[in-house]
């Protein structure tokens, strides 16, 4: 993937614009990652409106998103679902025939919908539309409950920053597992959020706001394959069980059980990416005790096995003995809660 062309319309929103500039767009030649040639295009050039009393100037027309490798869709406004310029029709389904990579980022997928290219495929919006979606369009199969979905070249986002998770999503199928982390890390994405979503790509430790914590929580990521329980936690801390249970789900949105479990996976999706170890001592690293409990834990936050994700996303995939042909597709991905 070389050339990036993000389409622009009058109403677009800011924010979901700004993620395919940020995930596409920037210079990270410093980190030895080759630029994208990223353009934003407009059905005319010129001056563009944004939904919040602001415009854009826009140089580009279609022309180059009609070459272009990735064509990013962002949102219009609701009174405009349904409606699709000829132009702009006609340039996504020819995307999708010769193979380009289509995005849209939240309510973008009306446009994508509108173009019929998301005839006949599964595909997502945000939740609060999904059911509008499914109305308008009764041949997609609209999935209401993750947070992107892929189908074959064509992905789809939910809400706002979900748009983000299915941008690095796809620039870990583009650049691997190593050059995405670093762009995840340069961003400096957000926090996992409250009770842990099964994206797949690593998240920053969150912070413990509470400075009683922070040492606890240090001492917790140091030491993840011991047996964690909330009376160790909450002796280290000086505090009864009760309150170190209360004050750490204020503080990390999650009880410490949930907060650990959720951190030995990611641990176990570091071990996978960056290490040729054995599911043996993945297992006994992260925490798990056995690589069956491994298993069962890592499939039901990732909705993958643990062998599958190191197919997908090893950063040295000749140094892995066992990621092995035919790995299932990492098509949609749940917005499960861990437990």
């Amino acid at each position: 993937m070389k050339t990036v062309a993000v389409i622009v319309q009058p109403g677009f929103t800011p924010f979901e614009f700004g993620l395919a500039c940020e995930a596409f767009g920037l210079d990270r030649s410093d980190d030895g990652i080759e630029p994208f040639d990223f353009r934003v295009c407009a059905l005319e050039p010129g001056v563009v409106p944004s939904n919040l009393g602001f415009s854009i100037n826009v140089d580009n027309d279609l022309s180059f998103a009609d070459d272009a490798d990735l064509v990013v869709v962002t949102p219009i406004p609701r009174a405009r679902w349904g409606e699709i310029d000829d132009r702009l029709a006609v340039l996504l389904r020819r995307a999708a025939d010769r193979g380009a990579w289509l995005l849209s980022v939240c309510s973008g997928s009306f446009v994508l919908a509108a173009s019929g290219v998301l005839d006949g495929r599964r595909a997502t919006t945000h939740w609060m539309y999904t059911q509008r979606m499914s109305d308008m369009y009764p041949g997609i199969e609209i999935d209401p409950d993750v947070l992107y979905v892929q189908d074959g070249k064509v992905i789809t986002s939910a809400g706002t920053a979900a748009g983000l998770d299915a941008c690095l999503h796809l620039l870990r199928q583009e650049l691997g597992a190593e050059a995405t982390n670093t762009i995840a890390r340069r961003m400096v994405v957000a926090p996992q959020r409250e009770g842990g979503q099964a994206q797949f790509i690593a998240r920053p430790i969150p912070q413990a706001t509470s400075l009683s914590l922070a040492p606890v929580i240090d001492w917790m990521m140091e030491n993840l394959r011991l047996d964690l329980t909330v009376e160790q936690l909450a002796t280290k801390a000086h505090m009864s069980p009760r309150t170190f249970a209360r004050r750490f789900k204020a503080d990390m949105g999650a009880t410490p059980a949930a907060w650990v479990g959720r951190q030995r996976v990611l641990h176990a999706q570091r071990l996978l990416e960056q290490t040729d170890l054995g599911l043996d001592r993945i297992a006994d690293e992260c925490g798990f005790g056995s690589a069956a409990v491994l298993r069962q834990n890592f499939a039901r936050v990732l909705s993958v096995t643990p062998t599958a994700y190191r197919a997908r996303f090893a950063c040295h995939d000749d140094d892995v003995s066992d990621a092995g042909a035919g790995a299932p597709s990492l098509a949609a991905v749940p917005a499960a809660s861990v437990a």
